[in-house]
């Protein structure tokens, strides 16, 4: 028995096989990253999935019968999946994976367009936690969903086809700086200051506002739209980049939104390839970012009405059903970065490559705002992943006191339900290209389907 305890690098213990394994898993994962750069889109792009598969859609007060695989689609912005089991639930309860499919971003505001100094521009609301400066000066796509006043729905997506033009924030040039770079970060990168650059070109003949008339024109040939229909609007601007392979070695991947669909992609394969007798509800949640607030986020009484219909169905009462049921609540968590070594803890911190990693307990300072799992739940979830032979690690978000963050773990846990946080190290998170190795995604997929089977 080793006495000592040593993380292991997925590449060095993969053989030639298992390399190729990893490799063209991740070819199916940047597809789903350059469909999916929203919630929208990713819950559209699992539906399709997961109808390939044969789940069908599910109505609330429905009787869910074992062997069943449906869906639930909460308004076109979280996901549900449920494949019901042969397994006695009052024994084993349900297999809950959950991750989100929001990213921060760049969300209009309700009256965005206006014009100044003959161009034309998008007022902004940043959403979830990001650095401003990052944003400035990259190309953006504008992604989202217009109802019109007439009641239809049109969906918004350019930037991203080679074909498309592409949207902009300007920086101010270095020379003129020296002001600037007097002010700190907050203070010189302002929110107001986040305008997209959507037009220079006046419509002849017009004296006022013509540039912004011109987009407005624009706007009407392609989506029907008039000024009045962005009050009905949900557009984002988003990184117009696509997922690439990074190192000569190609061990890499870099992306818009890794946090969180490198943890949402995962669930859903092992969904969907992983046999097993347990019922396993799998979640796509929306509003993450931003607490998991509203009727799409995970505080939401959906999942107890889905928890109750599933107990209902199988004669189990539901307080049972929850008691024996487990969670892994995948979310992705902060990556060792040499570069910024003074923010991590070298010995609780993931490491990039060496697989996907446990947070037993997240928050910020003294663990406020965590679930932190028991010893035994952690205990038994080390033995299904050793016994798969699952390449895994533990970590935390970095030195106690600096900071810390939380996850949709504790809402899960407050149903009585044994909960934990795992996911996949990120390096550069939230920035709007993140980057992490294939090798944990990979990884990431073997821990949820060992957890399900």
């Amino acid at each position: 028995m080793e006495l000592t305890y040593k993380k292991q690098n997925v590449y060095a213990s993969a053989d030639e096989k298992e390399r190729k394994r990893i490799f063209d898993y991740c070819e199916g994962y940047k597809k789903f990253l350059d469909c999916g750069k929203t919630e929208r889109e990713c819950v559209a792009e699992t539906v399709a999935m997961v109808e390939k598969a044969g789940y069908k859609p599910y109505t609330l007060g429905a009787k869910i019968d074992k062997g069943a695989k449906l869906y639930y689609n909460n308004r076109g912005k979280s996901l549900f999946l449920l494949r019901a089991g042969t397994a006695d639930i009052a024994k084993t309860g349900v297999r809950i994976l959950v991750a989100h499919v929001d990213s921060p971003r760049l969300d209009l505001k309700q009256v965005p367009l206006y014009e100044k100094s003959n161009m034309a521009y998008l007022k902004t609301h940043y959403y979830g936690g990001i650095k401003k400066y990052q944003w400035l000066t990259i190309p953006l796509a504008l992604h989202g969903v217009v109802v019109l006043s007439s009641g239809k729905t049109v969906a918004v997506n350019i930037g991203e086809d080679e074909t498309d033009p592409v949207f902009y924030i300007t920086d101010l040039l270095p020379h003129l700086s020296q002001d600037l770079n007097k002010k700190t970060i907050g203070e010189g990168f302002e929110a107001e200051n986040l305008n997209i650059l959507v037009g220079g070109m006046p419509v002849a003949g017009e004296d006022k506002n013509a540039v912004k008339l011109g987009v407005l024109k624009l706007l009407n040939e392609k989506y029907g739209m008039i000024e009045e229909d962005f009050l009905s609007a949900e557009i984002q601007a988003v990184p117009a980049v696509k997922a690439r392979d990074v190192g000569l070695d190609r061990s890499l991947l870099a992306a818009y939104g890794h946090d969180d669909s490198v943890c949402a992609y995962p669930e859903i394969t092992a969904t969907l390839e992983t046999e097993t007798d347990k019922t396993v509800l799998t979640i796509l949640a929306d509003k993450e970012e931003i607490g998991s607030e509203g009727n799409t986020g995970m505080q939401c009484v959906i999942i107890d009405d889905l928890l109750n219909e599933i107990a209902k169905s199988y004669g189990v009462n539901p307080a049972v059903l929850r008691e024996k049921s487990m969670c892994l609540s995948a979310d992705v968590t902060a990556a060792y970065d040499p570069d910024f070594a003074s923010a991590f803890e070298e010995n609780n911190v993931g490491l990039v490559g060496y697989g996907v990693t446990m947070n037993k307990f997240t928050g910020a300072r003294g663990k406020s705002g965590s679930n932190d799992a028991s010893a035994e739940y952690v205990g038994y979830l080390r033995g299904v992943f050793n016994k798969a032979g699952v390449i895994w690690q533990t970590g935390e978000l970095g030195r106690v006191d600096l900071g810390g963050g939380g996850t949709v773990a504790k809402y899960i846990a407050k149903n009585n339900i044994d909960t934990v946080d795992m996911g996949v190290p990120v390096l550069s998170m939230h920035a709007p290209y993140e980057l992490v190795s294939k090798a944990d995604v990979y990884s990431a997929h073997k821990a949820f389907s060992a957890f399900i089977k």
